[in-house]
């Protein structure tokens, strides 16, 4: 059995940085498992190659959902990264940080230390910003920022669009106001996809005292008494085990980390005695508190302009190909939403409660993004601010087996009135001025969708998590609580949690910027400790 300073489960958003972080001072012997293969496969780091992996199980965990019983029963798909970079690896790349208030709310919350001037400077640590340094935004830092380098007629409509029904126009919707509509960044450098594997794990692999084991998949932690001191896990299928001097530290997502809690025996007691688990320690917040973004795919056939889907069929797509593989610039650069917009449905709001996910192109499934061969575009009118709350706990002891996932979407008549405002304004952003040479016609939910209780159909109908989660092993002091600031689990030793698991509160926008933010002050803390 090999021993090492710190055992980190889970190679995703959170665990490459603290892989390269923790493994930075050469005294750290650090061990980084994970479930997935090496990143190998070309289309990660192709940008437009999201496509290719949305539903690819060899790299994606490809979960689904319990049935929802406000969306009529229907079980949803939930992509989650199964690979080194985790879900950085087949997410949309697209770089948003959330609401200065969010971060505030944390720390009324009782998370102190997590204050939006508590974790700006780990934000502005992470990035290497093209576009400069300043106040809110770093250079020099692992992942690279980008701006969208292919652009289009159709974009710069839709912004303008935007701003004739009273969306501001936004810059940089990661400065101190998110509220407003432009271009975003993206994790993109040089033309390709920059994961946390690519932009934290490979400069680090070289390291001696860092060692990472992909296709391990781990089984549970190790205990002696209240204290972690180890994990067993499979490595292509041979039983293994490795021991922890200093800490075990869960980085698998707001899925898989309560799932490893719960296999190890902690959690709500009833649970893990229904599935044969010995109790190690009852903490009744693991799995709860699951929060994530509910989004409708509104989709509009365009004429006059080009968008994505013409540039991906035939012909097109080989010269797409060739100007990729020669210039690095074309289609193949884009990150799922060149542009978007953050939006209050209601005047008195403070902050906005929906984005607009303004995809260049349609498709009928979203488990394989199959792109229509006509001209179109999808705005995802995404609720950042859900009240429902679900949960995630082990349906079985196999670490194999997918948790139950229930996220009790628009189970709140807030909910549902914030969906049907929002399904509004994206309708009357494309019916705007700016967008009459360019709109053929609806697609869905369709011009016979005119009234209140037509949008809320549509959206029961097809609405779905924005593959979001987060809240599951809730930072906090209060009884619900699994870790506390410093990300420690609550009544025992050795064991930290480090993913958007921890979020008391998921931000409102996406949330891998936040998790690679949490891991680097995590990291900080414990390096400081």
């Amino acid at each position: 059995m090999s021993t090492y300073d710190y055992i980190i489960v889970g190679a995703g958003s959170a665990g490459c940085v603290m892989a390269n972080r923790l493994s930075a001072n050469p005294k750290n012997q650090v061990l980084l498992l994970e479930a997935g293969p090496e990143d190998r496969n070309y289309w990660i780091h192709v940008p437009v190659g999201y496509g290719k992996n949305v539903s690819n199980t060899a790299v994606n965990w490809c979960m689904e959902s319990e049935p929802e019983e406000y969306l009529y029963g229907q079980r949803y798909f939930l992509p989650r990264g199964k690979v080194l970079g985790g879900s950085s690896s087949i997410n949309g790349m697209v770089y948003v940080r959330g609401q200065v208030e969010d971060y505030d709310q944390w720390a009324q919350m009782g998370c102190r230390g997590w204050s939006y001037d508590d974790v700006l400077p780990y934000f502005r640590k992470a990035e290497h910003n093209e576009r400069g340094e300043s106040e809110i935004h770093g250079v020099g830092g692992p992942l690279g920022v980008s701006d969208v380098i292919d652009k289009s007629i159709i974009y710069d409509a839709m912004i303008e669009a935007g701003q004739e029904i009273g969306i501001p126009y936004n810059d940089d919707i990661n400065g101190r106001v998110q509220e407003g509509i432009g271009y975003h960044q993206a994790t993109i450098r040089d033309g390709k996809r920059c994961s946390t594997a690519v932009a934290y794990l490979n400069p680090a692999k070289k390291r001696p005292n860092l060692r990472v084991e992909a296709d391990a998949q781990a089984k549970h932690v190790i205990f002696e008494g209240k204290r972690a001191v180890g994990v067993a896990y499979d490595r292509k299928g041979t039983p293994q085990e490795a021991r922890a001097g200093t800490s075990v530290i869960l980085c698998g997502g707001a899925f898989a980390s309560p799932q490893l809690l719960e296999l190890s025996g902690v959690g709500q007691p009833e649970r893990l005695k229904d599935l044969g688990i010995a109790v190690t320690h009852e903490l009744p917040g693991v799995g709860e508190n699951l929060q994530d973004h509910f989004v409708v795919r509104m989709r509009w056939r365009i004429k006059n302009a080009e968008t994505l889907n013409e540039r991906v069929h035939g012909l097109r797509a080989l010269g797409e190909g060739i100007k990729y593989y020669l210039q690095r610039k074309g289609a193949l650069t884009l990150p799922t939403l060149p542009i978007g917009a953050f939006v209050r449905t209601r005047p008195e709001l403070a902050t906005p409660d929906v984005q607009f996910q303004i995809f260049p192109g349609s498709y009928k499934a979203i488990e394989d993004r199959k792109l229509d061969k006509e001209p179109g575009v999808t705005n995802g009118v995404t609720m950042l601010r859900l009240e429902g709350r679900g949960h995630v706990h082990a349906k079985s002891a196999d670490p194999k087996a997918q948790p139950g996932i229930w996220h009790n979407m628009l189970a709140t008549e807030n909910d549902r009135r914030t969906t049907i405002a929002g399904m509004w304004m994206a309708r009357r952003m494309m019916e705007a001025p700016a967008m009459q040479p360019y709109m053929s016609f609806e697609m869905t939910p369709g011009p016979e969708a005119q009234d209140d209780d037509a949008f809320l159909e549509y959206a029961r109908r097809t609405g779905a998590s924005n593959w979001h989660p987060a809240g599951t092993c809730k930072m906090g002091t209060d009884p619900m609580a699994v870790v506390d600031p410093s990300l420690k689990v609550h009544g025992l030793d050795g064991l930290r949690v480090v993913d958007a698991s921890v979020m008391p509160n998921v931000v409102c926008g996406n949330t891998n910027a936040p998790t690679i933010m949490i891991a680097e002050k995590a990291a900080d803390m414990i390096l400081a400790s």
